[in-house]
């Protein structure tokens, strides 16, 4: 009987220090941020623009968050993902192009140069999106030793939880490929590929074998960075933010597109640098 009854008394302290784990994570949505201004500072924001009656109210369909994403939600050092793929890429490709090894930039990228990258050919928008899914799960950052997709910074994925429990449409606005980033962004982020917003090369409608395909051009068609971080948010979101988060000099403009209007935005540090709201 004692030996029940210190079974019992065990099975419910482990379930009373779940419950209590469980009600510390709801009483702080934020719980791997150091208690500090900026985690306060987000957390009134996100309840003065969402409590009725409040004069800083913002409706639930005019909450756009807007998140940059290398350094920003995942690791941009050494390299950017999105590079190390491009000198994959390249490598992988080079039996089939023995000019490259005298051509620049192909060259460069053979030699281990990674100041240099390139890429060649056309590819299917299908066939591109499974080489950069396969590649994912294959490839290894350099530093941790992990799939990239595994290196998602924490405090940012509670970031967007929070916000995306409160009302919030999440964006990414990256100058990053979209192309690139959109097979894989909702299962590492919850952000579904229709809310990602990117640089973009210039694609073309053809029908091969009976079936109609889009196709990738070898051209620059939009690149998402600096100045034009607000236009892509004005042309593929267009509402402007009321919150926007980034890290280096290329989100400037998104942040002060947004501290421009009735918004928060937040540097490297999460921290607001202009709130109007």
């Amino acid at each position: 009987m004692r030996i029940k009854v210190k079974k019992i008394l065990i099975g419910l302290s482990g379930l009373l220090f779940l419950l209590s784990a469980m009600v510390a994570l709801a009483a702080d949505p934020l719980p791997s941020w150091n208690d500090g201004n900026t985690k306060q500072a987000i957390l009134a924001f996100v309840e003065k623009v969402t409590t009725p009656g409040s004069p800083d109210f913002v409706p639930s369909a005019e909450r756009i968050a807007t998140f940059d994403n290398d350094g920003t939600l995942w690791p941009s050092h050494p390299m950017y993902a999105q590079l190390a793929f491009g000198l994959d890429r390249v490598k992988t490709l080079a039996p089939r192009h023995p000019e490259w090894k005298t051509k620049q930039p192909f060259k460069a990228v053979l030699d281990n140069d990674l100041e240099a990258l390139g890429a060649a050919g056309e590819k299917g928008m299908a066939e591109f999106e499974a080489i950069v899914t396969d590649w994912l799960e294959k490839a290894r950052h350099p530093r941790f030793k992990r799939r990239y997709t595994d290196l998602a910074y924490q405090p940012m994925l509670e970031l967007l939880q929070y916000l995306r429990a409160n009302g919030f449409k999440t964006y990414i606005v990256s100058g990053g490929g979209v192309e690139f980033m959109r097979p894989w962004t909702e299962k590492v982020y919850g952000v579904p590929p229709e809310q990602v917003v990117g640089s973009t090369i210039k694609t073309k409608y053809e029908m091969r074998n009976g079936k109609p395909v889009l196709m990738r051009l070898p051209q620059i068609d939009f690149i998402d960075d600096k100045t034009g971080k607000p236009i892509g948010i004005n042309t593929f979101i267009g509402r402007r933010p009321v919150a926007a988060f980034g890290n280096s000099s290329g989100d400037r403009e998104m942040l002060e597109w947004t501290g421009a209007g009735s918004g928060c935005a937040a540097d490297d540090a999460g921290v607001p640098r202009r709130r109007q709201a």
